[in-house]
């Protein structure tokens, strides 16, 4: 029992196999994933991927790096969807400093739009972090983010920042950097951080695991993830997989 809770299987990058993809990741024991939409051209698509298969649920938010596209005939359309069965979660959003297209405080309105959108619609939210880690705490903590709660999606930060992201009511997301021999804080926090406040995911196509390093990366790929925390950690595979896929459940309102 794996739960992918963050994978981007509404890429151009699956055009051509996703069939075989969704079939790979069931082999590996892939039970659920999030796919997640964060634009007008992957959002629909995340959409109609929930709508197509059982397992697959979506989220739905705007990418900080495109925040300047944002209009709030945008966030209405978020709000709609919000109420859609398979939607989980808001995201992802955030803020990313690495990338220039948006500016700093075009990025900061969009997040904060969508924070209080989320704590109307009552859904977790998905948080994209890069190089901004102080910038999103501030602004979780201001906006009283931790009403719905949420996931640190592909947390590449500190233990003490994972701790204070916690008691914002936030969950661990780790994904495939955790398995690279160099990844010294991804590894700490599985290390440090209670199984119980842990998620995997993929990312994918981005970010695929050792030994996959700088291919594609496809949701089956999670268990690597679920393998290397197990090590980490010292307990057994089977235990982080079904912990972490209970997590998700209890995050997202699964039964």
């Amino acid at each position: 029992m794996l739960f992918d809770t963050h994978a981007h299987l509404n890429a151009e990058q699956f055009n051509e196999d996703l069939e075989q993809v969704i079939e790979q990741a069931k082999q590996a024991g892939v039970t659920n994933i999030v796919v997640v939409g964060f634009d007008d051209v992957t959002i629909p698509r995340a959409i109609e991927l929930a709508d197509r298969y059982d397992f697959i649920y979506a989220a739905v938010g705007w990418h900080p790096v495109d925040a300047i596209d944002m209009t709030d005939e945008h966030l209405q359309w978020l709000e709609e969807l919000a109420a859609h069965p398979k939607v989980v979660a808001l995201g992802e959003m955030g803020l990313d400093y690495y990338w220039d297209k948006s500016p700093k405080e075009v990025q900061q309105e969009v997040f904060r739009k969508q924070i209080r959108l989320a704590k109307k619609v009552k859904l977790p939210i998905i948080i994209h972090n890069r190089e901004a880690t102080q910038d999103i705490v501030d602004i979780l903590n201001e906006e009283g983010a931790s009403e719905v709660g949420g996931i640190m999606h592909c947390f590449g930060g500190s233990v003490e920042t994972a701790k204070q992201c916690i008691d914002m009511n936030f969950l661990i997301s780790l994904g495939g950097p955790v398995t690279f021999k160099n990844a010294k804080k991804p590894k700490e926090v599985a290390t440090e951080i209670p199984l119980e406040k842990l998620l995997i995911e993929t990312d994918c196509p981005y970010l695929a695991p050792h030994p996959f390093r700088g291919k594609r990366n496809e949701p089956g790929f999670v268990k690597l993830v679920a393998e290397e925390i197990a090590q980490l950690k010292g307990i057994s595979y089977e235990e982080v997989a079904a912990k972490t896929a209970e997590n998700a459940k209890l995050l997202f309102n699964l039964p």
